[in-house]
């Protein structure tokens, strides 16, 4: 994974937006988002800049692995429970929206089962 790779990658996984960085480095969103691109040379200050705006160190934009992963994963949640701390490279919205769709699902059985219910008790009335 390239650097501008894991800046994006962190960037979603703390669940920010390119305008949301943008802004705490004080630059347009479409200077930002060039950043993300490979657009612009990068120097070593403004990486340092974003990093501390990410709260990674430096070394991390350059090296991350699994046990970085997990770390900025859970650094995301407020608990110790490794339950809430996902070790993967999907961005965590793609998690959420599964997380979502999952509950929903569980939603229309409890639906399902209701509705099959009153067809009972409607046919048990006939």
């Amino acid at each position: 994974m390239e650097v501008l790779d894991r800046i994006k990658f962190i960037r979603s996984l703390k669940g920010w937006t390119q305008a949301d960085i943008a802004e705490k480095l004080a630059i347009t969103t479409q200077s930002y988002a060039k950043i993300e691109r490979g657009e612009t040379d990068v120097n070593l200050s403004r990486l340092q800049q974003i990093a501390k705006v990410m709260d990674v160190d430096l070394a991390q934009l350059f090296s991350l692995d699994d046990k970085n992963i997990l770390n900025l994963a859970c650094s995301n949640f407020n608990t110790n429970s490794l339950n809430h701390c996902h070790i993967s490279s999907e961005p965590i919205e793609i998690q959420h929206k599964i997380e979502q769709q999952e509950q929903e699902i569980f939603y229309l059985k409890e639906e399902v089962a209701n509705l099959k219910e009153i067809i009972e008790l409607m046919k048990k009335n006939n």
